[in-house]
């Protein structure tokens, strides 16, 4: 696929997807979201890449959904002016699931989101469904949506209150106004606050960290199992999962090396990869 509104590139085990529309803050359109989806299809096949990160060109992350239409920019209705920016574009999308946002929910590595700057709209919701978080001491977010006259969209309506808890996912929907990172930090919705320009400088050593200790087939097991059951009412469901994958993955080769590289006091080199050896039974979803 020739890109056009995302940069795609593979540096190391990160493969980092970069909106590429800076001289319009990267505002969303509906080939951004089909190119952000079949990148991350991308990085799920290539099985040197360990981690994803999602960021921004130029000096915001995503100033929302492009709105250069005017007052009739979500109008996406026969004729109307968001058609092209917001209309349906499922044959495009990947099989995977719901455009960007399933495959980010279904991705088999981990996903991080380095806010540059403001984020804000659609450039808040699309990166929820990301594993971690992190922003520049300048970046802004906003869930702006009611000021829009809109409701939140993208399943932020399930992601938020799952990574912030409730009372905070209101308050900061209800309101629809602008916050610093440092109060996206004391409501859980970022993990860490960087320097400027540091951002996917500090991404990449978490993917280093991510590839140089951890097995990719349990890496990709562990996070799914964390996002599917962590609103679950109860653990049974659960237990019928993680229970047969433990003992599958037991006799695996990478358990094997993990215990063997903990013995001898050696960074580990698992063997195992995504594309090939994830253990009978997944995804259990399906």
């Amino acid at each position: 696929m020739t890109y056009e509104d995302i940069l795609y590139e593979v540096d190391g085990p990160a493969a980092i997807i970069t909106l590429n529309r800076p001289d319009k803050m990267n505002a969303y359109t509906a080939r951004m979201g089909v190119e952000i989806a079949q990148a991350i299809k991308t990085a799920n096949e290539d099985d040197s890449v360990r981690a994803i990160i999602l960021t921004g060109a130029g000096k915001g992350f995503c100033g929302g959904a492009d709105i250069s239409a005017g007052a009739g920019a979500f109008d996406t209705s026969e004729g109307g002016a968001g058609a092209k920016n917001f209309g349906d574009r499922k044959d495009d999308a990947p099989e995977e699931g719901a455009g960007f946002v399933g495959a980010l929910y279904n991705s088999k590595k981990p996903t991080i989101a380095a806010f540059n700057g403001a984020a804000v709209g659609v450039g808040i919701t699309m990166a929820l469904p990301t594993d971690i978080k992190i922003a520049s001491a300048k970046a802004k977010f906003g869930f702006i949506f009611t000021r829009r006259g809109l409701s939140p969209e993208a399943a932020s309506g399930w992601f938020l209150p799952q990574l912030v808890g409730l009372s905070q996912a209101l308050r900061w929907v209800l309101t629809g106004r602008i916050f610093d990172a440092e109060e996206a930090l004391k409501g859980g919705l970022i993990s860490e606050i960087t320097e400027p320009g540091t951002e996917v400088t500090r991404a990449k050593e978490i993917v280093a960290e991510i590839a140089e200790n951890t097995a990719p087939v349990g890496t990709a097991l562990a996070r799914q199992m964390l996002w599917r059951f962590g609103s679950a009412d109860h653990p049974f469901d659960l237990l019928k999962i993680d229970g047969p994958f433990a003992l599958a993955l037991g006799s695996s080769p990478d358990v094997r090396e993990g215990v063997a590289s903990f013995l001898e006091k050696r960074p580990p080199d698992f063997p195992g990869t995504v594309t090939k050896d994830m253990p009978k039974g997944y995804p259990w979803w399906e």
